[in-house]
């Protein structure tokens, strides 16, 4: 068998060394055009980085700290202005609802002729049956007349604006809005962002310990995704709720209003005048009695009708006297206002700033129009959540 022969084609260098195909030549000088530049970046990164590890921490003097101090101060009271415009503007419908449902309902349910002969026989049930005085009536009466105001007014306005909601939405406002203040204060005065995360970590927003859940710093409101994820915010929310049910005022009063207890006393005077009670207490005894009284409802009626109107013009007035004075501690009132959360948490914050800008800002007005209810009806988790742990 014969072999095939093959040859290998060389070339001599100058120096007389063999040399391979030229295209390895080639590609071997390229190799090092890209790994040579690429060695001398990579040595300068590491340079550039053992550098960075050397370098001092940055020294932020005391007056720089203070006029950041200054700022936060500043960013909560700015933070509060629109907070407190979406309140009132929300709380502003939820007054006109409440003296429409006042015209439609209340009124003409009290000032009928069948409910005011109803009560008549409430208030002869309480003297006779217990003996109790009149200011003891009254307070019964006044009781049962909160009822049902709250059943034909203020629940049915609560569904549409419910002040419980009003006051979650202004207070989550307020902190996103102080939120997005302090994140340009460390840019602005050179305050490296870790120095000043460290620093609004020891100022505290709410403080509702024991348990330690329930104390907050700045750093942890402002993080917090969403607001109601913290247990201390749920813990301060349920507070003021508890707190606002005592006052008699809004759709979760615990005690008697002063309308409620008002128009009792306006009802037990007119009954002593008329003689109301006097036929209630017929009614009252036995069923002969209840016949004669109801045999007189005709001419009763025609009686009560020519006296409505100036029953009517008076329980109006009893009721807008009334709404003023529930308005007016519905947005004022710092502990149980629909202002409550953002007053407390700024007054936190602000507090605990030697330093901190205590002028007041003013904030430019909301538009007019009320902000879709939609808006806030995420936060009535917020209130069921907080009733449940009460």
């Amino acid at each position: 068998m014969s072999r095939a022969k093959y040859s290998v084609q060389t070339y001599v260098t100058a120096g007389g060394w063999p040399l391979a195909n030229p295209f390895c030549a080639t590609a071997s000088f390229y190799l090092r055009i890209v790994i040579v530049p690429l060695l001398v970046v990579l040595a300068g990164c590491a340079t550039r980085d053992r550098a960075l590890d050397l370098a001092p921490p940055v020294e932020v003097s005391e007056s720089t700290w203070r006029q950041v101090e200054s700022d936060i101060g500043t960013a909560s009271l700015v933070a509060k202005g629109p907070a407190a415009n979406l309140a009132r503007g929300f709380m502003q419908r939820w007054r006109d609802l409440v003296a429409e449902r006042n015209e439609a309902d209340f009124i003409p349910w009290f000032t009928g002729y069948w409910t005011q002969q109803w009560l008549s026989i409430k208030v002869a049930w309480y003297k006779l049956g217990s003996g109790e005085e009149k200011e003891q009536a009254a307070n019964r009466l006044a009781a049962y007349l909160q009822e049902q105001y709250h059943e034909r007014v203020l629940q049915p306005v609560a569904g549409e604006i419910d002040p419980d909601s009003v006051r979650n939405q202004a207070t989550k406002l307020y902190v996103q809005l102080l939120g997005e203040q302090l994140r340009g204060i460390p840019r602005r005065h050179g305050v490296p962002p870790e120095q000043f995360e460290q620093r609004i970590r020891t100022i505290p927003a709410i403080e509702l310990a024991p348990p330690p859940a329930h104390d907050v710093s700045l750093y942890q409101l402002v993080r917090a995704d969403p607001l109601a994820s913290l247990p201390a915010y749920k813990a301060l929310m349920a507070r003021i709720r508890k707190d606002a049910s005592g006052t008699g005022y809004g759709p979760s009063a615990a005690t008697i209003s002063p309308v409620a207890r008002q128009a009792s006393e306006k009802l037990l005077s007119r009954l002593a005048i008329s003689g109301g009670a006097s036929a209630a207490s017929a009614a009252l005894g036995g069923v002969a009695g209840l016949v004669i009284s109801l045999g007189a409802a005709g001419f009763g009626v025609i009686a009560h009708e020519n006296e409505r109107p100036e029953m009517e013009a008076q329980l109006r007035e009893i009721l807008s006297t009334a709404l003023d004075d529930m308005w007016h501690n519905l947005m004022e009132d710092p502990a149980t206002g629909v202002m409550a959360g953002v007053y407390y948490i700024s007054g936190q914050i602000e507090g605990s700033l030697p330093q901190a800008a205590t002028q007041p800002v003013e904030s430019e007005p909301l538009p007019q129009e009320t902000p879709l209810l939609d808006e806030i009806n995420d936060d009535e988790a917020i209130a069921d959540d907080g009733n449940a742990g009460e």
